[in-house]
């Protein structure tokens, strides 16, 4: 039988509101753009011709409640709030109407972003990779299972050191939770443990080791977490 040479990290489990099973991560995507407003403060326009996406790292995930380290490589370190699905069954190919049967449930999170080294790919016309998929790149809380959530009009917001530096509400989304799983089954075999990040609402900002921040969708389980010293 062959043995692994050495060990590697592994996704944490993530905490499922009211069971003791904790929820594996196989992949996390990720939705660009999808609250006009938020596009616009970066300069960028929104049509609806097809959503697109990018990819974190699951290894890169960490629940809330702890503290993260500010990143290598970057002077202008963003937060960035987010309605995240939970995938519960496989999904391949799935119409917008069909699309909510699998869905697992759904958490709050934070696409945490280096912002000038994005800038920097985009003036390139290269990926993103290395200003969105680094390690603590993603925080979430606990899942709320679907049954006892659905996304609508909830507001959505993110506080650093107590004042308010994001707001929105889930219907601002230029695309809806059923479209997106639609979508993205149209070019993946999506599967249990996969994870969406559905975009995030404008705000967004720089960070500085010692920040609080506080993020929150209503109906969900808040999510905090603090900026450690730089790694």
């Amino acid at each position: 039988m062959t043995r692994p040479l050495f060990s590697v990290p592994t996704a944490p489990l993530v905490p499922i509101h009211g069971r003791q099973e904790g929820f594996p991560i196989h992949r996390i995507f990720c939705v660009g753009r999808n609250y006009a407003a938020h596009a616009a403060e970066l300069g960028n326009t929104v049509d609806r011709v097809a959503p697109f996406y990018f990819t974190k790292p699951a290894t890169g995930l960490v629940i809330e409640g702890g503290a993260i380290a500010y990143p290598p490589g970057t002077e202008d370190y963003h937060h960035e709030i987010e309605l995240v699905i939970a995938i519960g069954a496989p999904a391949f190919r799935l119409s917008a109407d069909d699309a909510m049967e699998a869905v697992f449930g759904y958490a709050v999170g934070l696409d945490m972003t280096r912002r000038d080294l994005q800038n920097a790919m985009k003036e390139k016309q290269r990926p993103w990779d290395i200003a969105k998929a680094f390690e603590d790149s993603a925080v979430i809380g606990a899942i709320t299972a679907d049954g006892d959530f659905e996304p609508n009009s909830q507001r959505i917001s993110l506080t650093v050191n107590d004042g308010l530096r994001q707001e929105g509400h889930l219907n601002e989304m230029v695309w809806s939770v059923p479209e997106i799983i639609s979508h993205l089954s149209r070019y993946y075999h999506l599967t249990p443990g996969d994870l969406i990040f559905t975009g995030t609402p404008s705000g967004v900002g720089a960070l500085q080791p010692g920040d609080r921040l506080l993020g929150a969708v209503e109906g969900l389980s808040p999510i905090s977490v603090t900026i450690g010293p730089a790694a």
